[in-house]
């Protein structure tokens, strides 16, 4: 069959080569009739039927091929052949064509087949892959002549298919269209193909919109290497235009919408106006482009179409462009254009909520100036036309009237200045995710010290540093323009313009070219200001104080001065004239060719002219100081102009002429003195007038001189400084005060010798203006000259005082004997006097004290046995508590000297380690004990469990295995129910041992303290209850001191030793027992039980209390133990932050004390063992809280309840064990209380109330009363004196010294009893009293008491063993000695004095808080401090300023009196002891929560004083309680609000940063401060720039993370992969971690490697949260580097971005980079959306520097894979109908998925030129939604 077909038509074809047409064209017919015959052989794969076909279209015979190609199109027609298989055979006819002819037929078939194809399938013209494919381009690609009959076709291809929709027709077209276009190969064909496809769009003015769009499209195609190409462009640019024109003129006179059709008239202008951004454009272009542009515009304005918001964008192009060309005819069209807009828009009536066209106000005026007068004459037309703006300009603005239209998604040049603009008017940069890039240019290159955040945020702050520091080398002039445009309109913000005015002065210093328009921009905006008024008197001020700004340009100068000028004629107004010479001055502050002009003005013979104008007098005197000022030289021509002024009768004109001579003195140019003399007689009375007085100090302070050689002179000059510093005026007191301080700071530049001679009794004189000043600023300059004479004094110090005669206080002789009297006989008669003997005899044998040696050990354990075992048996208890308290504190002296004798003795052998020695005595001691212990009765087994509890007070914490030993020791005694007198006293050793058992002995303190709490449930015995109360009270004192909690394993699991669960276990059982025993305290504790239950399982549930026993006076200690043991809770309660429950406590115990008003109170039995407890512990409970200020004016109240309580016993004369209880109870508590109030040296009482006490106390032991109330007399006596007997919790404050030199009113005492001279007699006649007791009283148990309580109060204030005379002495010369070379007439001695006896407690006469702050602030600089209790000072001075309310001119102070007062402390707690102990106890943990934020950022900013005072240990603590501190502070926020968490981290930091300074890198410190840097690391904000306040933290935070070890550095800040992408907490974290050491990376910290080692994973992460930062700090580092280093990381991140999840993130990246090292730098605006919409302007821009040519092409290849992925993708999102794409990018792209297309497209345009032939084609056809 196919050899038949073949032979048919082989027949055929041979006929068609007959010469003949008509048999040729038969022929053809019927061989394509053949083919119809048998459809077949029209397949692909019949060789026959298509190889005849073939060679038919193929024939050289017209005839032929044009009959063959008709045959073959009705084969399509009749759907007998595919379109695609016509195709094929018809281009490759066409191929193989050589006559023009049948390459003209071939086209027509082609195009008719391809318009067919498409009718019948829009979609088929999408099908063309690759695009040489499309039917069109195939036939461009042909060698024959087919551009004409091509074009014909593509427009019968546009006319034909009309009737399918348009956007399918453009989307055939399209790839030939770019094809066409960039295959270079003829120019005009591409013209005239535009032309064809522009004129078809004008018949079809609905669908023309489309098509017109498609050929604007293909301008931004347009290759422009030559000449010829970029003719091209620009014809095919102008038929658009020209059909533009057509379209809108149609639709308009047809009455349609040209809406549309107007906003692709403006994308044409953009792309246009882009051709003008080139920097590489040929000559020309402009020209043309605007000539377009404005027949494009007027033909708009001339059909009367709408002024769109959107030509806003078209303006703002124009003024760009008018600011870079430089022809006269360029400069006219740019005119007309935008003279045109205006016009149109003011015809046109458009609402606008913004004038944009400002913009162009700063280029058009540069055309004033032009030569050409057509120029010129336009550009005031312009101006004219506009000058109603500036006053127009809104002062707020919504998001919405800003619409998204005028500011386009993807950016233009016009674009960026707008976003800018706006950006800065309506004040949009106070968010940080609204920032300028020269904020991080400027903090990479530029150190400024201490920037206001507010201030440097603001872009106009930020520009003048970056000019300052980079000038015209990093700002091209194009920009330069660009940033004055913008600073211009600025200068009408309300706000902004003043820095918009330093702004320009700082461009015009940079750029000479910029001087001339800024002044006539400055005329152009006074004008209108004048005309037609405006914002006021200010803003025209403003502008005019610009003008000496531009003086720095020389050419400037004389037209500064023509301006000026006119204002300084005769005739001018005052205040004109006024302002005219103060310009003309700071004038010639910039440049000296103004002073001629200003020499002339200032002539003081013009001043009798100008005398009516008091404002011309100011200014011109206010000119003279400033020339005097700026150059004494050129001062010095205007002498008499000074002289003038000096001798004016106007008081402010006087002082200016003063100041001015001041400053001709300070640098010498004229002699004071000479000058004094002449000057004198001109002066006014400075007594009245303070303007004259502050001028006259202001000079006088240069007397000093040579004031010696001077003295008469300068005697008199000290007294007039003198007088005005010391005077005080009601009226003018602001100006007053300001004199009073110049004086002092003049006189405190002049010896202090020199002063001390000239002012009769300086010393008091001074000393009493400064103690009754209390003006702030006053005191500021005081504080200079106090210093001053602090210095002097010390360097002139007489060292004579240090042969001062000692006095030695009268009690202290009585003290040193009583040793001997007491004991006259040795130590025969201790088992008498048994509480005395143990507090004061050393029993070490005497020829073994200072002698002995190693073998005498025996003899000294067998001498302390022996009294151990007699006092014990001699020392009764009385199953008292009280007794059993001061018998426990009597044995710890007792052991302290078998300690130190068994000690001295070991070393006595040779060198050894004292501690080792020392637990070896312990261990020894406690065997003998023991032992004792083993076969005791029940009296001496009491004592010696107390002894035990003594020893472990005593031992050095190395000895825990003694500790731990005595505690299993009483543990046992403390479970032996049969044995009460076991139990109790155990209790109360074991409390007291829980305290001093080692850090890591946790589990050991644990098992104690549940021992007492189980006992305590599960004991009949209520002595044992009390006792295991007193003993829970105690183990409360040493809990919660660590801060770190571990867990300790061992044998069966893990113990959690929980120390507050502890403490509020132990809270509740107390507060659950005494309810118990005493059911009328259940209301008392309603409250605390609330907050602290009891434990439930283990609290006896009896219903047995006190009220159902019979013997209660046998029980009476139960609930006063428990109640002891509630209120030394307090301290415990503190610590965990129960403040309130502290407060409830104390409230408590202070309601249990007896109101004697209550004439029922003596009948509550039950009640009576509560008031017991109250009264014994309320002193204690009260100071704890005075001294961590929880105490209200309540002292006076509880003190005057004692004395009444007191006295009322007395006078019931009950003679009960309760009653009698009672008043020991109350005495002892009378005199406890007053000793915590005197010994706090805070409060004072009246003399009266403590004789009260005192005489009550003194009836009692010397009249007939029971011993126990003769012992709580006796005991409440010397505890009012400071003997602190029983308190065994330390709490109450102790004195320190007997020095008695205080001289206080003698109506009220303060401090110590024994120190006060008022008290001097009564104490002195009641411890002589008790000494004759003691030693003749025949009564032996009175005796003994009396003599136990002697030796406690001895005891107390000499804590040295008395082994001779010598060591009383040494006590008080030591005490003495810091003091001696300190003058009693000193003013460090005056102040400290005055300091200490001020009451702060009365309500009159009170210093200010000022003026003590300023005194603390002089002695703080003192190089050393007379001896005092400086503890008590400060404590008094923190609390007065906490007390009483502070005038708000305290915040002209530096600190505040409580920061002060911690100064004071840090500077002098190196040798002054008491102010360490108040640091120690301010920085402890539970003590520094409660101190206000102030404080304790003062305490954290000088950490590195802590680090120099404070221990090893205790430092240790300190960093353990800090970390504590800052971490709870993160886990609430009902301490501190955000802002102020972040003050305390910021002071923390400035204190770690000074410790890391001065201490070692390698010191054990330096590891604990690393330990809270990490601390605070993880504390740092997340977000970066949230506030300013974060923003300051973070700048603290790297300062200090700079100075830290490299090693530790690189460790903390390691951050893993898996972090990053965890999500959550981690990556948050690990984000921070990235932004700090990119900054350390900005700053040269580390180096720049250590970013690249995560640059996958940055690149790649979601742009959300802190990420954002992390790019934006990543960036600003990377711009730092190298540009090795740059051009890497901007080519990885490109890689990245074609295969990232997160691409956005990269290509934010990009943006970033580019952005920072752009030329439009200092326009951009930075936040996550913007960067990306910069990109298509940023990245040319940044690649246009030659560093980036290397990797061009690298880079356009990689942006080229990106385009394509993210715009295959945006278009799936868009058209793929759920189709799910296998680029593997995050959904949460999508959002953003067609704005990143558009701009990713736009950016790879710009870079088309490096990108092959293919990806520019491909390009060009991307798909973007």
């Amino acid at each position: 069959m196919d050899s038949l077909s073949s032979s048919s038509y082989a027949h055929l074809l041979s006929r068609t080569r007959i010469p003949e047409p008509s048999f040729q064209r038969h022929a053809v017919v019927f061989l394509f009739k053949n083919l119809r015959s048998d459809p077949s052989q029209l397949a692909v794969d019949s060789s026959p039927g298509r190889d005849a076909l073939a060679q038919c279209l193929h024939s050289s015979s017209f005839s032929v091929a044009d009959q063959s190609v008709r045959e073959l199109l009705r084969l399509v027609l009749d759907s007998l052949l595919t379109s695609s298989s016509a195709l094929l055979e018809l281009h490759a006819a066409l191929d193989g064509c050589a006559d023009r002819r049948l390459a003209s037929l071939f086209v027509k078939a082609i195009g008719f087949v391809s318009r067919f194809a498409f009718r019948s399938d829009p979609s088929w013209g999408l099908r063309f892959d690759p695009l040489e494919l499309h039917p069109f381009v195939k036939v461009l690609s042909s060698p024959g002549e087919v551009q004409v009959e091509l074009i014909r076709q593509v427009a019968l291809f546009l006319v034909q298919n009309r009737s399918v929709r348009m956007e399918a027709v453009v989307g055939f077209l399209r790839p030939f269209l770019m094809f066409s276009i960039l295959q270079k190969r003829s120019p005009g064909f591409v013209k005239d193909l535009v032309a064809s496809v522009a004129s078809v769009a004008c018949s079809f003015p609905n669908e023309a919109t489309c098509i017109l769009k498609l050929l604007t499209d293909g301008l931004r195609y347009f290759p422009r290497n030559n000449e010829e190409e970029v003719g091209c462009l620009l014809s095919s640019a102008e038929y658009l235009v020209d059909a533009y024109v057509i379209v809108l003129k149609h639709m308009a006179h047809n009455g349609m919408s040209t809406a549309n059709a107007q906003v692709c008239s403006m994308e044409l202008l953009e792309t246009l106006f882009s051709f003008c951004s080139d920097q590489h454009k040929p000559l020309g272009v402009i020209d043309v482009v605007l000539e377009l542009s404005k027949r494009l515009l007027t033909a708009q304005k001339e059909l009367g179409l709408h002024y769109l918001s959107d030509f806003v964008n078209a303006f703002v192009s124009i003024s760009v462009i008018l600011s870079q060309v430089e022809f006269e005819h360029e400069h006219l069209s740019c005119l007309k254009l935008l003279i045109l807009l205006t016009e149109w828009k003011s015809e046109n009536g458009s609402e606008c909520y913004f004038s944009e066209e400002l913009l162009c106000v700063f280029p058009v005026i540069i055309l004033m100036i032009s030569p050409s007068k057509s120029v010129k004459a336009a550009a005031a037309d312009l101006l004219s036309r506009i000058d109603i703006l500036p006053l127009a300009l809104p002062v707020t603005c919504t998001r919405e009237q800003i619409s998204d239209a005028r500011l386009p998604f993807i950016s233009t040049p016009a674009s960026i200045i707008l976003k800018l603009l706006h950006c800065l008017w309506f004040e949009q940069e106070s968010s940080f995710t609204s920032s300028f890039f020269m904020e991080f240019f400027i903090s990479n290159n530029v150190s400024v010290p201490e920037r206001k955040w507010k201030e440097e945020k603001r872009w106009a702050s930020q520009l003048r540093v970056y000019l300052s520091n980079f000038g015209r080398q990093k700002s091209p002039e194009g920009i330069s323009f660009l940033l004055s445009s913008v600073a211009s309109i600025l200068l009408m913000h309300t706000r902004l313009g003043a820095s918009a005015m330093e702004s320009l002065g700082a461009l015009s210093a940079t750029d000479p070219k910029l001087g001339m328009p800024v002044f006539l921009i400055i005329l152009f905006y006074s004008k209108i200001l004048c005309n037609k008024g405006g914002s006021g008197p200010e803003t025209l001020l403003r502008l005019l104080e610009t003008l000496p700004s531009l003086a720095t340009n020389s050419m400037m100068v004389p037209l500064i001065m023509q301006t000026i000028l006119p204002m300084l004629h005769k005739e001018a107004k005052p205040v004109l004239y006024a302002i005219a010479v103060r310009l003309l001055c700071k004038i010639w502050v910039v440049t000296d060719r103004a002073f001629a002009t200003l020499q002339g003005i200032l002539d003081p013979k013009t001043f009798p002219e100008l005398i009516s104008g008091r404002e011309i007098s100011i200014s011109i005197a206010a000119s003279v100081r400033d020339v005097c000022k700026h150059n004494p030289d050129r001062g010095v021509d205007l002498i008499l102009s000074v002289s003038s002024c000096i001798e004016s009768r106007d008081s402010v004109v006087q002082a200016l002429g003063l100041e001015s001579l001041a400053h001709l003195c300070e640098e010498d140019v004229v002699d004071f003195y000479t000058a004094w003399n002449i000057i004198l007689k001109h002066l006014l009375d400075y007594s009245v007038e303070p303007t004259v007085a502050y001028g006259l100090c202001t000079l006088l302070r240069w007397g000093t001189l040579d004031a010696e050689a001077y003295y008469e002179a300068s005697k008199n000059i000290i007294e007039v400084l003198w007088g005005i510093a010391t005077s005080k005026k009601h009226n003018s007191e602001y100006l007053w005060s300001k004199a009073r301080a110049a004086a002092f700071n003049s006189l405190s530049h002049y010896k202090v010798m020199l002063v001390q001679e000239c002012i009769p009794d300086f010393k008091r004189r001074n000393f009493e203006v400064f103690i009754y000043e209390d003006n702030p600023e006053v005191l500021i300059a005081m504080e200079d000259l106090e210093v001053e004479i602090i210095k002097f004094e010390h360097i002139n110090r007489r060292r004579v005082i240090k042969e001062k005669q000692i006095m030695v206080h009268k009690i202290e002789k009585l003290f040193y004997v009583f040793p001997q009297v007491m004991f006259p006989t040795g130590k025969s008669n201790y088992v008498e006097l048994p509480g005395a003997a143990l507090v004061s005899l050393n029993f070490t044998p005497k020829d073994l004290i200072g002698e002995g040696m190693s073998k005498d050990l025996p003899r000294v354990h067998a001498a302390y046995e022996k009294a151990l075992v007699e006092i014990a048996e001699s020392l009764h208890t009385s199953r008292n508590i009280v007794l059993a308290l001061l018998a426990l504190q009597s044995w710890k002296c007792f052991i302290d000297r078998w300690m130190k004798a068994v000690v001295m003795l070991a070393e006595a052998k040779g060198p050894s380690n004292v501690l080792d020695e020392s637990s070896k005595a312990a261990n020894n001691i406690f065997k003998i004990m023991g032992k004792i212990a083993a076969e005791s009765i029940p009296r001496v087994a009491v004592n010696i469990a107390l002894a035990i509890g003594a020893l472990c007070l005593v031992v050095p914490p190395s000895a825990h295995l003694v500790i731990s030993a005595a505690s299993d020791f009483l543990l046992k005694w403390l479970f032996e129910y049969e044995h009460e007198h076991k139990q109790w006293s155990a209790a109360i050793s074991l409390g007291l041992v829980s305290n001093s058992f080692h850090a890591t002995d946790k589990r050991q303190k644990f098992e104690v303290i549940s021992a007492i709490l189980k006992v305590s449930y599960s004991s009949e015995s209520h002595l044992v209850r009390g006792a295991c109360g007193v003993g829970l009270g105690y183990a409360c004192q040493n809990l919660l001191t660590r801060v770190e909690i571990a867990d300790e394993p061992n044998g069966e699991g893990t113990i959690r030793f929980d120390e507050t669960t502890l403490v509020k276990n132990i809270v509740g059982t107390l507060s659950a027992m005494i309810s118990q025993l005493c059911p009328p305290a259940s209301d008392s504790f309603r409250i605390l039980n609330d907050i602290f239950p009891p434990d439930r399982n283990g609290v006896s549930t009896s219903k047995e209390t006190l009220e159902n026993f019979d013997n209660l006076e046998e029980d009476v200690w139960g609930v006063a133990g428990l109640v002891l043991g509630l209120g030394n809770s307090v301290v415990a309660l503190y610590r965990i932050g129960a403040y309130d429950a502290v407060i409830n406590i104390k409230n408590i115990l202070k309601s249990w004390i007896p109101d004697i008003h209550n004439s029922t109170w003596f009948n509550e039995t039950i009640n009576i063992p509560l008031y017991i407890g109250s009264c014994l512990v309320l002193p204690t409970v009260t100071a704890f809280c005075q001294r961590v200020e929880l105490i209200d004016d309540e002292l006076d109240i509880l003190f005057a309840r004692y004395i009444s309580l007191v006295s009322e016993l007395l006078n019931l004369k009950k003679s009960t064990t309760l009653h009698q209880n009672l008043l020991m109870a109350s005495s002892i508590g009378a005199g406890s209380f007053l000793s915590c109030i005197m010994n706090g040296g805070i409060h004072s009482l009246r003399f009266d109330d403590v004789k009260h006490l005192l005489d009550s106390l003194r009836h009692i032991y010397t009249h007939s009363y029971p011993p126990s109330v003769h012992l709580g007399a006796m005991f409440g006596v010397v505890n009012a004196l400071g003997a602190g007997a029983g308190d065994l919790t330390h709490m109450s404050p102790q004195p320190i010294t007997l020095k008695t030199n205080y001289e206080q009113e003698p109506s009220f005492i303060r401090g110590p009893i024994l120190t006060s001279p008022t008290c001097e007699t009564i104490s002195v006649s009641m411890i002589q009293e008790m000494f004759l007791v003691a030693k003749d009283s025949k009564d032996q148990q009175i005796q003994s008491f009396a003599a136990w309580a002697i030796s406690i109060l001895r005891n107390q204030w000499l804590p040295k063993e008395p082994g001779n005379v010598n060591v009383l002495q040494s006590s008080s010369v030591g005490f003495e000695s810091s003091s001696q070379n300190i003058a009693e007439e000193s003013l460090v001695w005056k102040l400290s004095l005055w300091l200490r006896d001020t009451d702060f407690n009365k309500r009159s006469d009170l210093p200010h808080a000022s003026t003590v702050a300023t005194a603390l602030r002089c002695l703080s600089k003192a190089p050393r401090l007379p001896s005092m209790d400086w503890g008590v000072i400060i404590r008094r001075c923190m609390r007065y300023e906490a007390q009483f309310s502070v005038e708000p001119t305290i915040e002209l102070i530096p600190k505040s009196l409580r920061e002060e007062s911690l100064y004071f402390s840090l500077t002098h707690a190196s040798h002054i002891s008491p102010l360490l102990h108040l640091l120690d106890d301010l920085t402890d943990l539970s003590r520094f929560r409660t101190l206000k934020l102030h404080l304790q950022s003062t305490l954290l900013q000088h950490l590195s004083y802590l680090l120099k005072l404070f221990s090893g240990s205790r430092l240790e603590k300190l960093y353990e309680d800090l970390i504590e501190y800052f971490s709870s502070l993160a886990s609430s926020d009902l301490i501190y609000k955000l802002e102020q968490r972040s003050i305390l981290r910021m002071s923390f930091w400035r204190g770690l940063h000074q410790s890391l300074i001065e201490a070692s890198k390698e010191s054990e410190d330096s590891s604990k401060l690393e330990k809270c840097m990490e601390c605070l690391l993880r504390l740092l904000p997340i977000f970066v720039g949230d506030s300013g306040q974060a923003e300051l933290e973070w700048s603290d935070a790297i300062k200090c993370l700079s100075v830290a070890r490299h090693n530790w550095l690189m460790d903390v800040l390691q951050v893993s992969a898996a972090h990053l992408f965890h999500g959550g907490n981690s990556s948050a974290e690990a984000g921070k971690l990235m932004v700090v050491k990119a900054r350390l990376v900005r700053i040269g910290c580390i180096s720049a490697s250590e970013l690249e080692k995560l640059k996958t994973c940055i690149l790649n992460a979601r742009t959300e949260g802190i990420w954002w930062n992390v790019l934006v700090e990543v960036a600003a580092a990377v711009s730092t580097a190298e540009g090795s280093i740059k051009r890497q990381w901007l080519l990885d991140a490109l890689e990245i971005s074609c295969v990232a999840e997160y691409p956005s993130t990269a290509l934010r990246f990009v943006g970033l980079l580019s952005g920072g090292c752009c030329i439009y730098m200092p326009l951009l605006v930075i936040d996550p959306t913007t960067v990306l919409s910069h990109l298509p302007v940023t990245l040319p821009s940044l690649l246009s520097d030659s560093m980036w040519s290397t990797v061009m092409n690298s880079l356009a290849d990689k942006l080229w894979l990106s385009t394509n992925r993210i715009c295959t993708w945006a278009k799936n999102l868009k058209y793929g109908d759920g189709f799910v794409s296998q680029d593997h990018i995050h959904g949460s792209e999508a959002d953003m998925s067609l704005l990143l297309a558009r701009i990713m497209h736009q950016a790879c345009i710009s870079l088309k030129d490096f990108l092959s032939f293919e990806k520019q084609l491909r390009l060009a056809n991307f798909a973007v939604p």
